[in-house]
């Protein structure tokens, strides 16, 4: 049956559709809710020059072909006790990237993971509450996943959010 709908044109239940060519009024709604994920549909609309009823069927067309992945806040980690930053590089076994990744989303201060090609395989971004909270998120943890070979840890002293709407540069001590 699956086959079926394929070929006639029909979609997998629970696959996210091919990419759509976005135009310039989507791509000033992204904007906006970029700068202020909470603006209303009128707001929106206003701002776009379409009406609310088009503004709220583009960005409901956009969640539901996953360009706009959620809406959330954007957190000053040092504020919000997370003080101590860091990109922790990891070598992995071979084709364990999808355990690895597993294990990793379930660390405390856990914020962005990626697999990368190069000198090493995962980047992991954390934020904790102190350095000694990093050294153990790191020795004890992360270290202790069988398939993780070896790893290194770069603190971030300094982060600038590039987000639009974001309040410059955050300061981390």
């Amino acid at each position: 049956m699956a086959a079926e709908q394929m070929a006639d044109g029909g979609e997998e239940p629970g696959r996210i559709p091919p990419a759509r060519p976005l135009d310039s009024i989507d791509g000033a709604i992204l904007r906006l809710l970029q700068t202020d994920g909470r603006a209303s549909i009128r707001s929106v609309a206003d701002r776009v020059h379409v009406s609310r009823a088009n503004a709220y069927a583009r960005i409901n067309r956009l969640i539901d072909d996953g360009v706009i992945r959620g809406f959330g806040a954007r957190v000053n980690h040092e504020r919000a006790g997370q003080g101590a930053s860091a990109y922790i590089t990891l070598k992995i076994v071979q084709n364990s990237w999808r355990t690895v990744r597993e294990q990793l989303q379930a660390l405390p201060g856990a914020t962005h993971i990626a697999l990368v090609s190069g000198d090493f395989d995962v980047l992991l971004l954390v934020h904790t509450p102190d350095n000694r909270s990093l050294r153990e998120l790191v020795l004890t943890r992360i270290q202790a996943i069988p398939e993780v070979l070896s790893t290194r840890t770069l603190l971030v002293f300094e982060e600038t959010d590039l987000t639009p709407g974001s309040d410059g540069p955050t300061e981390l001590t």
